[in-house]
C-alpha cells in the first residue's frame, strides 16, 4: 500500500500531475453521468480526494460534494484552497465511523489503486453501506502492466470482485493524453458501477 501521509509529508505527490492532466476526461465523464440526472443531482462523495483535485467540480455542477481523504495534511490544505467545500479526514477503508451520510454518486480516481487486497474489499463494504437506492460509482484505475510496481495495476476483475454488490453497467477506456510515463503505457479505464437493489 502507498503511505500518502509520508509522501504529502516529502512533498512527492505525482498523482496531483496525473489529475490536472486527466481533468478533461473526468469532466466528460461526469457529463455522460449528468445526462440522464434531473436536478437536485443529489450527494457525492470524492473517495481519497488529497487536496482536493475533484470535490470543487462536483460542488461547480450541482452536487452536494464531500472530499474524504486519511492524510490530514491534504485535508487541511483542500479547506485553504476551497473554504466553501467540506472536506473530512476519514479512512476509506473504514467509512461508516467518518459520520458521512449517504451518497447517490461516488467518485474514486485512483484511491483504489493505492490499497491492498483486503483494503480495496473494506472500501467497497463501506461505499456500498453509504449508498443510497439507484447510486452509481465512477471510478478511474491504471491497469496491470509491467509498470505494476510503480502504478499498482487494477484489473476490471479485482474491481468487480471488490465491488460484489455492484452491476458493471460500463467500461471505457481513458484518455492517456498528457499523463506522461510510464502512466500513459497502463491502458487506464474508466469503471462505471451501480448498487445492486436490495432483495
Amino acid at each position: 500500500m502507498t503511505n500518502y501521509a509520508r509522501m504529502y509529508r516529502f512533498g512527492m505527490t505525482p498523482w496531483e500531475g496525473y489529475a490536472e492532466a486527466a481533468a478533461p476526461s473526468v469532466a466528460a465523464v461526469l457529463d455522460r453521468e449528468e445526462t440522464d440526472r434531473t436536478p437536485p443531482l443529489g450527494r457525492a462523495l470524492d473517495l481519497g480526494c488529497g487536496r482536493g483535485q475533484y470535490t470543487p467540480e462536483l460542488a461547480r455542477r450541482g452536487w452536494e460534494a464531500v472530499g474524504v481523504d486519511a492524510v490530514p495534511r491534504a485535508i487541511a490544505e483542500a479547506r485553504r484552497r476551497d473554504p466553501a467545500g467540506t472536506y473530512v479526514v476519514g479512512d476509506v477503508t473504514d467509512l461508516p465511523s467518518a459520520g458521512l451520510g449517504t451518497f447517490d454518486l461516488f467518485l474514486d480516481v485512483g484511491c483504489f489503486q493505492g490499497l491492498d487486497p483486503a483494503q480495496r474489499a473494506a472500501e467497497a463494504r463501506g461505499v456500498t453501506s453509504l449508498a443510497r437506492p439507484g447510486a452509481t460509482l465512477l471510478m478511474l484505475q491504471f491497469g496491470p502492466s509491467r509498470w505494476q510496481r510503480l502504478t499498482e495495476g487494477v484489473s476490471q476483475d479485482e474491481v468487480t470482485g471488490a465491488f460484489d454488490a455492484w452491476d458493471l453497467l460500463d467500461v471505457r477506456d481513458a484518455d492517456t493524453a498528457g499523463l506522461g510515463f510510464p502512466m500513459n503505457r497502463t491502458g487506464p479505464r474508466w469503471y462505471r458501477l451501480g448498487v445492486r437493489a436490495a432483495g
